[in-house]
């Protein structure tokens, strides 16, 4: 008969591979240090393989416990969603949710119409900010979960999602013909203007920065008015917007991988039933783009 997997452990697991740190996931997860390396060492029994590797004095995860890091996350998802979906009282309380404001015309219907049919007595307080500032805020303690754009060196955000970023442009207007290129982007902190100048200087495209904003609704404006192109991942398109290409002399972007921050400790069921209902949602979310994209 196969083993059984300790739900216990791997919260412990991946509190410390969130926090980088025994002592810090012992405080999370309310045990001591000695009670955390105890279930470390019977976690790594259970799996059969070492889960941490020595880097001088710390322990960083090793090539397996990468990969079980993934699916303890999934695991302790579905276990806190059936809880949540079984829980003999409706549930209350208020959910702290943090979300690019790139993400929230396309992602927010979706997910808070079906929040609230089956919690109606939550209650939800919705932060637009761009990812850095989600990021410091859940680390802050302002916000319980945030809908991000992840990035490898962010830290440890679920990754939810992955979609292609693409140039755009007006439907009506020509800017993706003029020289040099005018592109409206976001604030130098935002990775996808990071990623289209990397892209255009890599290609020798000459282009200058037209349009500076970290509100998607600015750059759109420019966008829709013809006076300058972007880039937006495929499910943020707009009607009025095309997508160009290496046609237009324009180069691939590498795509987008949107991501779910959680506070540190152990969630309250009601922040656990909106997390599992972002999952849900952008699982399930079409890609489909506007007429005329």
């Amino acid at each position: 008969m196969p083993a059984t997997l300790d739900l216990d452990q791997l919260r412990t697991f991946v509190a410390i591979a969130e926090s980088g740190s025994f002592t810090r996931a012992a405080d999370t997860v309310h045990k001591t240090q000695s009670a955390v390396s105890m279930q470390m060492r019977r976690l790594e029994e259970r799996i059969g393989k070492p889960i941490f590797t020595r880097d001088g004095r710390q322990s960083r995860l090793s090539e397996d416990g990468e990969r079980l890091l993934a699916h303890a996350r999934r695991l302790l998802r579905l276990n806190d969603e059936t809880l949540a979906l079984f829980g003999e009282a409706e549930l209350t309380g208020r959910v702290r949710l943090g979300t690019a404001d790139d993400y929230a015309d396309r992602f927010l219907p979706e997910i808070l119409a079906r929040f609230a049919a089956s919690n109606p007595r939550a209650e939800v307080t919705v932060v637009c900010a761009p990812t850095p500032m989600l990021a410091e805020a859940i680390v802050a303690g302002e916000l319980d979960v945030a809908i991000i754009t992840h990035v490898r060196d962010r830290g440890t955000a679920e990754v939810i999602r992955r979609e292609p970023l693409l140039w755009v442009a007006s439907q009506r207007h020509c800017a993706a013909d003029l020289d040099p290129l005018p592109v409206a982007l976001g604030r130098p902190t935002c990775d996808w203007r990071r990623a289209a100048l990397e892209a255009l200087e890599a290609v020798g495209r000459r282009h200058r920065l037209l349009y500076v904003s970290w509100n998607s609704s600015a750059v759109g404006a420019a966008v829709l008015a013809g006076l300058a192109v972007s880039v937006l991942p495929e499910s943020a398109l707009r009607p009025g917007m095309r997508v160009l290409g290496e046609a237009e002399g324009l180069p691939r972007l590498p795509p987008v991988e949107i991501g779910l921050l959680r506070s540190r400790g152990r969630p309250t069921e009601v922040v656990a039933a909106l997390a599992g209902h972002i999952v849900s949602s952008l699982d399930n979310l079409s890609n489909g783009r506007p007429v005329g994209a």
